[in-house]
């Protein structure tokens, strides 16, 4: 368990006189079977759960288990509820000073362990960076945190992936997005969700006009169903084989749009790789001979067509 998730945890489970395991999950973010394990931590640790299971069951911190918040500011308090941040993270949004004074203080409320055990927070670290990234430029998320706290529409000058130039839009802002080593504003745009790269953004303004969000729709909710569309587009499936000695390069680059079927022979195995379009074809033009796409026609057609013209150019 992370430090952020531990004091995510406790501080849940002290405002509320009871609640579920599924609930917890969804609020750190985390599956249930994990939330599971990390309260059975907690219990371990001294801290007084009463866990029910079934139908009526619920958690509760009892008496004597409670966090004392007294001792911090109205921004550590709030800045101690944010939780899946590295340290990189929370400098780029401004927070890294009064998280770690809250921190400071918030362990020294917590009673020594019974054991002699190194803490937690020295044996594991987080780094939510991809691999072979690039150190992302562009607009700080610490510099729209104001404007986003007043809640009102923003105008920004954004280049999507397939522009040269980037043209100005007026958007309804939720918030950041902290996704897989980039910040990303996600908001409304012609009434619709999307995730906006920071650095994409040229230019923003504030407008004087208040925000228009969708009642009962959260920065969570929105932010959550858009990376689940982009994660599972199931939308077209690529079939091909590919030499054993790439499938973990393969992992690495296509994550979870990559499922093994069987094998194929010696030194071979059946893939799928799930995408939006025909086009997504180009992922597997990086293995070269090592792969073998077979199915469907469409498919195999355009990246026979890809390969040409890489032919011709050279």
């Amino acid at each position: 368990m992370t430090p952020d998730r531990f004091f995510s945890l406790l501080l849940t489970l002290q405002s509320r006189e009871s609640t579920t395991t599924a609930d917890l999950a969804a609020h750190v973010g985390v599956s249930v079977r994990t939330v599971i394990r990390d309260l059975q931590w907690l219990q371990e640790a001294g801290f007084p759960l009463l866990i029910r299971r079934g139908r009526w069951g619920g958690v509760s911190l009892l008496p004597g288990g409670m966090l004392d918040t007294s001792r911090l500011t109205s921004g550590e308090r709030d800045h101690l509820t944010l939780y899946g941040l590295d340290d990189t993270q929370r400098e780029q949004l401004g927070a890294a000073a009064d998280t770690r004074r809250a921190h400071q203080k918030m362990r020294s409320t917590l009673r020594p362990s019974d054991t002699d055990v190194l803490p937690l927070s020295e044996i594991v670290t987080t780094d939510n960076r991809p691999w072979f990234s690039r150190d992302i430029e562009g607009l700080p998320p610490a510099a729209l945190v104001g404007d986003l706290r007043r809640a009102v529409r923003l105008r920004i000058c954004y280049r999507r992936s397939e522009d040269i130039e980037a043209t100005w839009r007026v958007i309804d802002p939720y918030g950041l997005l902290a996704k897989g080593g980039r910040w990303y504003l996600v908001a409304d745009s012609a009434g619709r969700p999307h995730l906006h790269a920071l650095e994409r953004i040229v230019a923003w303004e504030p407008m004087r006009a208040p925000r228009r969000t969708r009642p009962d729709v959260t920065l969570q909710s929105v932010a959550g169903d858009l990376t689940a569309h982009w994660e599972n587009p199931q939308t077209f499936q690529i079939h091909a084989e590919l030499d054993t000695n790439q499938l973990d390069r393969a992992r690495r680059i296509l994550g979870r749009r990559l499922t093994i079927r069987d094998t194929a022979g010696e030194h071979r195995v059946r893939i799928t790789v799930t995408g939006r379009e025909v086009e997504d074809v180009r992922h597997l033009l990086q293995f070269g001979n090592s792969v073998t796409v077979t199915g469907p026609t469409e498919a195999r057609e355009r990246i026979r067509q890809l390969a040409t013209q890489i032919l011709e150019m050279y």
